[in-house]
């Protein structure tokens, strides 16, 4: 169903520091027409790895504008945002690069949560092994969905898994340069458990409230509210792992007081609510 190759821009490729070595079918140059490259994640540096592999960017786009599908693996997608052919589309990526994607890819819709994406034959997949359910996704698309469920019956995996949420720990970037924003960040990280509003953000910072909230949004890629949310619920998420705490216990400690507001915010930024996360993460609940 399909002819694989392996193309590269040299015939011997060391991975990994040297301890193993990729073997290449053919050159970018020998290939002249395909119809689906796959861009394996990179090795390293994003930055650096795309700065190693830019030759392969202008071979990309001429086979994209002759028809060929495009679809990067984790963070293969810093190699496939770098030809410009998804300015203004959406991608995914490894949650753990999520601020430096949205620095160097301004004009690319970051959806990080996802764990494929889909628009106008370019595709994308999540962090690390979320790449196998692009596979299937692909397998399904160019084939039929009887052969994809059989490839996950046989690897043994989850099909149709969409979302990497679960796994994805916040970190705010503080590389933005905006001082007063950065300011605002460690103030609202150091005083979670407490009510936060913006008004109090911006009398704090010596900015009106418009003004704040356009340049939070443009430092941090999310709204004052939504960076308060996104710690309280992280710092939930570390005492459902690791603590014996009760859910409502949990949410007390990091400042909500409505159950119902908590468990609805908590899905929202995991796909899981509050107890089927313990359920899942703490290592009492996982012997248990």
């Amino acid at each position: 169903m399909f002819d694989i190759q392996l193309v590269g821009l040299k015939k011997e490729i060391p991975l990994c520091g040297g301890a193993f070595t990729a073997h290449a079918n053919m050159l970018i140059h020998d290939l002249k027409k395909t119809d689906l490259i796959i861009i394996p994640a990179l090795d390293g540096d994003p930055a650096q790895g795309v700065e190693i592999n830019k030759e392969m960017i202008p071979w990309i786009k001429e086979q994209y504008a002759n028809g060929a599908e495009v679809a990067s693996l984790c963070i293969g997608a810093f190699i496939l945002a770098s030809t410009g052919l998804v300015d203004g589309k959406k991608m995914a990526t490894h949650w753990l690069v999520e601020n430096q994607f949205r620095k160097m890819f301004p004009h690319v819709t970051l959806i990080a949560e996802k764990i494929v994406t889909d628009e106008d034959g370019i595709y994308s997949s999540g962090g690390a092994y979320s790449y196998l359910n692009l596979i299937l996704y692909l397998i399904e698309k160019y084939v039929n969905r009887e052969t994809a469920v059989l490839c996950a019956k046989v690897f043994a995996l989850e099909i149709d898994r969409d979302s990497q949420s679960a796994f994805m720990m916040f970190s705010g970037t503080k590389e933005h340069g905006d001082e007063p924003i950065k300011g605002a960040q460690m103030f609202i990280e150091k005083n979670y458990q407490d009510k936060i509003t913006v008004d109090q953000l911006a009398s704090m910072f010596a900015l009106g409230r418009r003004n704040l909230e356009r340049r939070f949004k443009k430092a941090t890629a999310n709204t004052v509210v939504e960076y308060i949310q996104r710690v309280k619920i992280e710092a939930a998420k570390m005492s459902l792992e690791s603590s014996s705490e009760n859910v409502s216990e949990v949410m007390y400690k990091v400042g909500y007081n409505d159950i119902k507001a908590f468990r609805t915010t908590f899905r929202k930024i995991t796909g899981l609510s509050p107890v089927e996360y313990r359920n899942k993460y703490n290592a009492m609940s996982a012997v248990a």
